[in-house]
């Protein structure tokens, strides 16, 4: 038995040094080691000894599984050792290849210039606000003074909610000029730029959603002069010193006087072309005098407060400002065109 032993121990040891898996040696465990392995077959016999070989064989037999056992984890250490070793080869970074650069986004072009129109009226006094785009019809068109018979109310031109034409997509962002003279105190002098809905048909200058700048300046003695003067400094700031533009009469319910302020068409410099419609002109935005029923409405003096209000589209600032043809380049996503501002 003793020659067994020496036998399993040598034959272990020589099996365990050229494992070359953690598998590989999980099996020899089991074939000397485990319950129905080489080295307790040998044990099993033990009850053929005499009294004096047992503690003998015993002991020998102890030796050599504590010899196994230590091989073993001597030999599963330096697997895990070699194989992390390969893993950290196969995974290491050259540091001398040039990295990959990053694509970094960027604002789109209308949000660009709507920034630089904050920018501007931020430097003027004025505060920007933002509210709500689902608006009652009192808010939308009511209390600015627009009749229950206006075209703007038909539901051919306004996306309505109810049947009871109560509840709509704002088609301007002026009710929150109403909301603003409801709850702020005198003076007032706001920005209020949002999304606003109107059932336009795609072409180059019209869109269903388009974005809207409203401004507003309420106080005591404004006149109209305050109010080109203003919106002057504003597209001369946005386009250049030498931008050309034109104030043309006009109605608005909810302003009197009124006017329309148009810009030299960008492309043709008033030559006429697709973009403008042959006018040479480009429409940026409606402006007036608030009607002294709209801030009587709201609770103001009219006889002690005068004010001004304007409305812009951000898409047509936008066109002017990048040299943009058609508005739908804004809205199509196409990273080709975005990739350039």
């Amino acid at each position: 038995m003793k020659q067994q032993l020496e036998a399993i121990r040598k034959a272990a040891l020589d099996a365990i040094s050229d494992a070359g898996k953690a598998e590989d040696l999980e099996a020899l465990r089991v074939r000397y080691l485990g319950k129905k392995g080489e080295l307790t077959a040998v044990l099993k016999q033990m009850g053929k000894l005499s009294a004096e070989e047992r503690p003998v064989i015993g002991q020998l037999a102890n030796d050599v599984r504590a010899k196994l056992e230590a091989n073993i984890e001597e030999k599963t250490k330096e697997l895990a050792d070699k194989a992390m070793e390969l893993k950290l080869k196969s995974e290491a970074v050259d540091v001398t290849i040039p990295g990959k650069q990053e694509k970094i986004g960027v604002k789109h072009p209308m949000y660009q210039v709507l920034d630089e129109i904050k920018d501007i009226f931020v430097g003027m006094g004025f505060e920007i606000l933002e509210d709500r785009e689902v608006e009652l019809a009192e808010y939308n068109f009511t209390k600015l003074n627009v009749e229950e018979d206006h075209p703007a109310r038909e539901w051919s031109d306004t996306f309505y909610f109810t049947e009871d034409s109560s509840i709509l997509l704002r088609t301007q962002t002026s009710p929150m000029q109403i909301h603003a003279m409801e709850t702020r105190e005198l003076p007032i002098r706001i920005l209020a730029p949002g999304r606003v809905y109107r059932k336009d048909e795609v072409d180059a200058t019209h869109s269903p959603m388009f974005h809207q700048i409203e401004g507003m300046a309420i106080d005591k003695g404004i006149t109209m002069a305050d109010l080109k003067g203003t919106l002057n400094e504003v597209v001369r700031q946005l386009y250049g010193e030498h931008t050309v533009t034109r104030f043309r009469p006009h109605h608005f319910p909810f302003t009197e006087p009124s006017c329309e302020m148009d810009i030299q068409c960008h492309k043709c410099h008033g030559a006429g072309c697709p973009t403008c419609k042959g006018e040479g002109w480009i429409e940026v935005l409606g402006a007036g005098m608030i009607h002294p029923k709209v801030l009587e409405g709201c609770g103001i003096d009219s006889t002690v407060y005068s004010g001004w209000a304007f409305g812009m589209g951000l898409e047509r600032l936008a066109l002017g400002h990048f040299k943009i043809s058609d508005l739908r380049l804004i809205f199509e996503n196409d990273v080709r065109f975005l990739e350039q501002f």
